[in-house]
């Protein structure tokens, strides 16, 4: 991990301010920005608005007409490093299914990696990975803690369209797509549920520091669960405490 010992604070237009606080991603890098972003919420200071976690800084807007970015910086500082702890993240058992028409690119992934499709499966079953960020576009879910003998380069030729729900690889990371959309990434699988759904209050179900495993499906509870989905059920369900 390489954290900064102070935060560095960017001008981001006239009325938001990006606190960086690493250069690389990793886990506890992520969770300092979390344990910032937490702290910022508890603060309350009049005139910040909404924040956006990222792998390694945190976005704050705020009004400037209530607080001016010296301000603002002052009592940012004031609350680094940020003391206690996170509360226990959420836990959350996301359904996949792989390869054939869920995942096209599992069979030519697994090849590249030397191994059987099962086996990549296997792998990236085996994770217990970390919500990271949330973004790029609504509710698309980055992924950290992916097997290293998984990460492989994204693809040289994007692909203009993915389905909604896609499971896919790309570098070190796996992710959970929200809606059809370009990607880059290898697709393994596909999960029914939808990480973005506007008909929710929040409409994203996963936030940064989640904490997510995924189980293996067949086809017909994919199909299943794809229809309780689209009732509206969140269809990920939380992880029984062990």
């Amino acid at each position: 991990m390489a954290a900064y010992d102070v935060p560095r604070f960017l001008n981001a237009g006239e009325a938001a301010l990006v606190v960086e606080i690493g250069d690389s991603i990793a886990a506890e890098l992520s969770e300092r920005v979390a344990m910032l972003d937490a702290a910022l919420a508890a603060a309350a200071i009049p005139g910040v608005g909404e924040t956006v976690p990222t792998y390694r800084s945190l976005l704050v807007n705020y009004d400037p007409a209530v607080i001016d970015t010296g301000g603002l910086i002052a009592r940012l500082r004031a609350l680094w490093p940020s003391a206690g702890r996170l509360a226990a993240p959420r836990h959350w058992i996301v359904p996949v299914a792989y390869g054939g028409s869920f995942g096209e690119d599992l069979d030519e992934f697994a090849r590249r990696k030397a191994m059987t499709s099962e086996a990549v499966v296997e792998r990236h079953l085996a994770g217990r990975y970390r919500v990271y960020m949330v973004g790029f576009m609504p509710g698309f879910t980055y992924l950290g803690g992916l097997d290293p003998e998984l990460a492989l380069p994204r693809r040289d030729v994007p692909r203009t369209l993915t389905p909604a729900g896609s499971i896919s690889i790309g570098g070190i990371q796996t992710a959970i797509s929200s809606i059809a959309a370009p990607s880059g990434w290898h697709l393994l699988g596909r999960t029914p549920v939808r990480a973005f759904d506007k008909r929710r209050d929040p409409p994203f179900l996963f936030n940064t520091g989640d904490l997510i495993s995924f189980e293996r499906i067949d086809a017909a509870a994919w199909r299943e669960l794809a229809e309780a989905a689209a009732a509206g059920e969140p269809v990920a369900r939380p992880a029984t405490p062990p």
